[in-house]
């Protein structure tokens, strides 16, 4: 049996507790200031759907579409179909919340159309990072019960891929919103004042994906200790 657990209780959950409050934590912050500034009007009236075709074809992206899609906070840019896929809170609102996230999204086109190196390690990262979240707690867990060392080593690698994926993903998203600011004081959709109220809300959007790999080291520190308890046994 794992030495780290004392009476029935294994210390390490405490780990994924921390992981769990710190990503309730910044999507409840995202949540409040996306709220907050929805109820912004840009004072040039503009919806996310229209900032997002000015923002394209300022860069001469004509062949990349802007459409709905359903849900709340679930925009994003798919670079297989080249769309800019905006929810029903961004696509038809002239909020700065709305404009920022979709300018945020039309950061993600600029990048793919740049060939922007961290976009493709990420894009290589994906089946990986699939894989390894599918199946290594499974084989983890399985080498835990059964002391099989091959199974936890292979459990720890194909989290550690996924890891790697979230890691990588930070660059992308820091820079699609760097990008998305700059575009909205260049193409005259926002006033330096309004700019400032679309940075909170990337800003939040981007804490989310610090905590959420934040999270993800967690567990992968909480296998590795596991892992190790094992290897003492």
């Amino acid at each position: 049996m794992y030495s780290g657990i004392y009476y029935g209780f294994d210390p390490t959950v405490l780990l994924l507790i921390i992981g769990v409050i710190l990503s309730l934590v910044a999507s409840s912050r995202l949540k409040s200031t996306f709220a907050t500034y929805s109820r912004v009007r840009s004072a040039s009236g503009m919806t996310g759907a229209q900032a997002a075709q000015r923002i394209l074809n300022s860069r001469g992206l004509y062949d990349v579409q802007v459409v709905p899609i359903a849900g709340n906070l679930t925009d994003h840019y798919d670079p297989r179909t080249r769309r800019v896929c905006l929810s029903e809170a961004s696509y038809n609102q002239s909020s700065l919340a709305a404009v920022g996230v979709a300018a945020h999204e039309c950061g993600h086109a600029v990048q793919h159309a740049e060939n922007y190196g961290p976009l493709n390690l990420r894009s290589s990262l994906v089946p990986v990072a699939n894989l390894g979240s599918t199946l290594a707690w499974p084989l983890f867990f399985v080498g835990l019960i059964f002391s099989m060392r091959p199974l936890l080593t292979a459990g720890i690698v194909l989290f550690s891929a996924a890891v790697l994926f979230q890691l990588v993903t930070l660059p992308v998203e820091y820079n699609a919103s760097s990008r998305a600011l700059r575009l909205l004081s260049e193409t005259g959709i926002l006033g330096d004042n309004e700019v400032r109220g679309s940075k909170k809300v990337l800003s939040a959007a981007a804490l989310t994906y610090v905590a959420a790999l934040a999270g993800s080291v967690l567990q992968l520190l909480r296998l590795l200790i596991l892992a190790g308890g094992r290897n003492r046994d």
